[in-house]
């Protein structure tokens, strides 16, 4: 069983470290997206990284449409890295609805888990006026969608550029943009669909793992707005406003991303 999760996820592991920190991609994203800032880790702690089934180097003829309909079937695919490896106490680090994926792991199994580090999280991408705006009309959403299916390659393009919105570096726009064509259009599809329509701001009360969350600026995917909820919703967390722009930190600033992870974790006695 555990070789065949290893196979199935992609299973990388790095570092010397007794602790073990799980790095969890974003939607359309391998775990190649953590090359930038692994090495700062690698002295200290083992690293975990693995691929979403459909994504990266995962087995493709694992993906099941109707598992992953829901984030439920992404956070079961952390609960099984979780188990095959037969980890415990474990630092979760997720990128944007991986983070709510680590979330949702959590309340499942929160002996997995010390601590979860959200780096641009939304619990619901739709707006519930008038106490939540999460950033998107419906239409907005079911048009995003329509256009992945009409112009994938557009798409890739469009929304690679509004989520890096680091027009200064447009190589990390472009390495985004091929990461995303790099997938299945179909299961891109699907998984767009279970993020962007999912709602998870009631399951924030449940959550019992300490959590840091690191909130970008000028971020049209996940607004300071939305950070300031999660945080007033989430028991025992921290919130850090980054200098960082847009929705990639652990790819456009690292360094930041690295320190303010550090910083938490120190202050934590991880």
């Amino acid at each position: 069983m555990r070789q065949e999760i290893v196979i199935r996820n992609n299973i990388t592991l790095k570092g010397n470290g007794s602790q073990t920190i799980v790095f969890a991609p974003g939607f359309g994203c391998d775990q190649s997206v953590w090359k930038y800032m692994t090495h700062a880790f690698e002295d200290d702690y083992q690293l975990v990284l693995f691929d979403y089934v459909g994504s990266g180097k995962s087995d493709l003829q694992a993906y099941d449409m109707n598992k992953y309909q829901t984030l439920a079937g992404y956070a079961q695919d952390v609960l099984d890295v979780c188990s095959a490896l037969d980890l415990k106490d474990t630092i979760f680090v997720g990128h944007s609805v991986g983070s709510m994926i680590g979330m949702l792991a959590s309340l499942r199994h929160p002996e997995y888990f010390s601590h979860l580090i959200m780096i641009g999280p939304s619990p619901c991408y739709l707006n519930d006026p008038p106490d939540y705006y999460g950033g998107f009309e419906k239409e907005q959403l079911l048009g995003l969608i329509d256009m992945m299916e009409k112009n994938y390659i557009g798409w890739a393009t469009v929304f690679a550029e509004t989520v890096m919105n680091n027009p200064n570096r447009p190589e990390l726009k472009q390495e985004l943009e091929e990461r995303f064509c790099s997938t299945d259009p179909i299961i891109a599809r699907q998984f767009a669909e279970a993020a962007f329509f999912a709602d998870n701001r009631k399951d924030l009360q449940n959550v019992t793992v300490p959590s840091l969350i690191l909130q970008c600026s000028e971020d049209v995917i996940a607004s300071s707005e939305v950070g300031k909820y999660i945080h007033q919703h989430l028991p025992n967390s921290t919130l850090e406003q980054m200098r960082a722009t847009g929705h990639c930190p652990h790819m456009s600033h690292p360094d930041e991303t690295v320190r303010l992870i550090r910083h938490y974790l120190k202050n934590a006695s991880v």
